[in-house]
């Protein structure tokens, strides 16, 4: 006689099994890239292949890529969604957008040399995870992070640590400085005795890893980082642009050319030349 008791528990943990593997498919994790969206000077960059080769505008890095910048040169790159774009609200007859940290982007400054650990994003239903992970070898970036949710990860690894960085403004570089404009950043090092300590840098200060001091940001470098977020368009500091709508309507005459400027393609254009005689 077949036994049905136990078909309820059995029921129960193919339900449970099955959800478990629902919820495992809406988390999985989806691998990004980045894009370079302007360059001053020259850089290149390297894939596993570890042939160099030279960075351009447009440019979409995966994961495993390594960033060079050269001397008296910089590089802005967009990382982990390359395609995001301000939001534009149009307000009756004027346009105006307010960029806003809806975009992770890292500008690399000369002589920095970055590599492109991980990027990926899963979709859980309600929130977007995403780890971002990059390996800072040499020089200096400035960074700006959108928030994130409570489970995302973004991470710069230094020399002698790792720094957490959470919907931030900040600068770090490999020599262990780090600087935080807006938000928190959590650094992990190794101190000179070998020890590992752990230190919150929140906005207006900055750190030094090699002296465990904390201090206020210097007035020069803070403007200066002001500046970088207004340059780079996503940032708090950064006022909306706005231009007057043109509501004039053009139009072409067969006669008389554009606007009644005969033999013109443009308003107001010069008049046409007169016929040889």
């Amino acid at each position: 006689m077949k036994n049905f008791s136990s078909l309820p528990k059995v029921l129960a943990f193919a339900l449970l099994s099955l959800a478990l593997v629902a919820s495992a498919a809406a988390q999985q994790m989806n691998q990004g890239s980045a894009k370079v969206v302007r360059i001053k000077g020259s850089a290149r960059y390297a894939t596993a292949n570890n042939v160099w080769q030279p960075l351009k505008v447009g440019d979409v890095l995966q994961p495993g890529t390594i960033v060079q910048t050269a001397e008296k040169s910089r590089v802005d790159i967009v990382l982990g969604d390359p395609e995001a774009k301000p939001s534009e609200t149009v307000w009756g007859e004027m346009l105006s957008y307010q960029p806003v940290a809806e975009q992770n982007f890292i500008r690399l400054w000369e002589n920095t040399v970055l590599s492109i650990d991980k990027l990926v994003a899963a979709n859980t239903g309600t929130d977007t995870i995403t780890e971002t992970q990059l390996d800072l070898k040499t020089g200096r970036v400035f960074g700006t992070v959108k928030k994130v949710s409570a489970a995302s990860k973004y991470e710069v690894k230094i020399p002698n640590g790792v720094a957490g960085v959470r919907g931030t403004i900040y600068t770090i570089s490999s020599d262990g400085i780090i600087q935080v404009l807006v938000g928190s950043v959590v650094v992990a090092y190794v101190d000179g005795s070998g020890n590992v300590v752990t230190q919150v840098v929140v906005g207006g200060q900055q750190f030094d890893t090699k002296t465990g001091q904390i201090s206020p940001i210097p007035d020069f470098d803070q403007k200066r980082m002001v500046r970088d977020a207004k340059q780079a368009r996503i940032g708090p500091n950064t006022p909306p642009t706005t231009f007057v709508q043109d509501n004039t309507t053009y139009y072409v005459s067969p006669r008389q050319g554009f606007n009644g400027n005969m033999g013109t393609s443009t308003p107001g254009g010069p008049p046409p030349a007169k016929p040889a005689n």
